[in-house]
């Protein structure tokens, strides 16, 4: 019967009189044509998934395969904007970004938001502005032949990521034992007692210099900040001498350091004293100066009277004199003509101030606490005039 069906034939061909029905190979034409490729995606995607994909095919309602092609531009799309994502990158404040294409230095960025073409940049971050520290230690000999242990640290800063990168394999392991190199070639070149007493800031600065002297020809992009000289110690069986020796001279450092500090204590004080004895010079000077501008000024005033009565100038004179001077002494000189009499007046203010203590108030007086009273010479007992030519001439 023309209208039975074979329920084995493939789909479009159960009724074999419908001309019109869809098959699954494409119509040529006479003129050459592009491929189609939504076609051939199907295509592959239908190898790939083999009966799998034919029973999904028959299974379908309408018995038309499902055309994978059409989503391969919206994939294509998807990644690229996945890629291009994930190419952006942020390189901190403190760091710079060393960037390497197919494993070759490219170029070196800077802080900020960057991108980079996925799986043909990379990127390392290297900080620069970090103070790094680097320490080593070991026994070493010196040039007196004694062994000592000494510590150093190093404190160095990245100045250049791209050296510090690709100059040499690991700067930071290079510059350990560049260090070590230079520390053991200043110990080597001195004394152990100098390493541990009077020298330590030689030995610090010499190894300072050696090691910038070793990493130059290298250029790992390094700049060395600071050496700082931790310790030296010497072997155990010594140790108790080289402590004493180094606690002498941290002594003797303190005791100069007192020394100026007190010095320099000192030192205004003494110049305030001897500027005030400059001062008090100067104004005694002063003073000298204008009582013998004083005294002249006095006796040009008395020349007039002296050429009129020398004679009565000269009493007054030495009258005056003599009241100048007895008034700044404890002892009465009295003139008795051929004898002097000289009393001790300090003795007996002296002696009279301790009866006075002792002796009741009402106790009477002894003619010699009895105070003497000095008389000077008048025009009626003059004086020899002998005496008194000799005092003047």
């Amino acid at each position: 019967m023309a209208q039975d069906q074979d329920p084995w034939a493939a789909p479009g061909k159960n009724n074999p009189g419908q001309e019109n029905q869809p098959t699954d190979k494409p119509k040529h034409n006479d003129e050459q044509s592009p491929p189609d490729l939504e076609e051939a995606f199907s295509n592959l995607l239908k190898k790939l998934g083999g009966n799998k994909s034919r029973s999904n095919n028959n299974g379908s309602s309408n018995g038309a395969p499902i055309h994978y092609g059409k989503f391969l531009p919206i994939a294509a799309l998807v990644g690229v904007i996945v890629w291009g994502a994930s190419g952006f990158y942020t390189i901190k404040e403190a760091e710079r970004g060393v960037v390497t294409r197919f494993g070759q230095l490219h170029s070196i960025v800077q802080p900020g938001l960057n991108w980079k073409p996925t799986f043909v940049d990379q990127v390392i971050p290297v900080n620069v502005e970090q103070v790094r520290e680097l320490k080593t230690q070991g026994s070493m000999l010196t040039q007196d032949e004694n062994m000592v242990k000494v510590e150093m640290t190093v404190q160095y800063r990245v100045s250049d990521p791209a050296k510090y990168k690709f100059s040499v394999t690991n700067a930071d392991d290079s510059l350990g034992q560049a260090t070590d190199s230079a520390l053991r070639y200043v110990i080597g070149h001195m004394t152990m007692d100098n390493i541990l007493t009077k020298e330590r800031s030689v030995v610090r600065d010499s190894t300072w210099k050696a090691l910038n002297e070793i990493i130059k020809p290298y250029d790992m992009g390094l700049n060395i900040i600071d050496v700082n000289f931790q310790s030296a110690r010497p072997p155990e069986d010594v140790k108790d001498a080289f402590d004493d020796a180094i606690k002498a001279q941290e002594d003797e450092q303190r005791y100069i350091r007192e020394a100026e500090a007190y010095a320099r204590e000192r030192e205004p004080i003494a110049r305030g004293n001897a500027q005030r004895i400059i001062e008090a010079a100067s104004a005694y000077k002063e003073q000298v100066v204008l009582d013998a501008q004083g005294e002249i000024e006095r006796f040009q005033r008395l020349l007039p009277e002296f050429k009129t009565n020398p004679t009565v100038l000269k009493d007054r004179l030495y009258i005056e004199s003599m009241e100048r001077i007895m008034a700044k002494t404890p002892k009465v000189m009295m003139d008795g003509g051929n004898s002097m009499t000289v009393l001790p007046i300090d003795q007996l203010l002296r002696n009279k101030g301790a009866q006075t203590n002792t002796a009741p108030a009402s106790a009477p007086q002894s003619a010699v606490n009895s105070q003497p009273v000095l008389t000077h010479p008048t025009q009626s007992t003059p004086p020899s005039s002998v005496e008194r030519q000799g005092r003047f001439n």
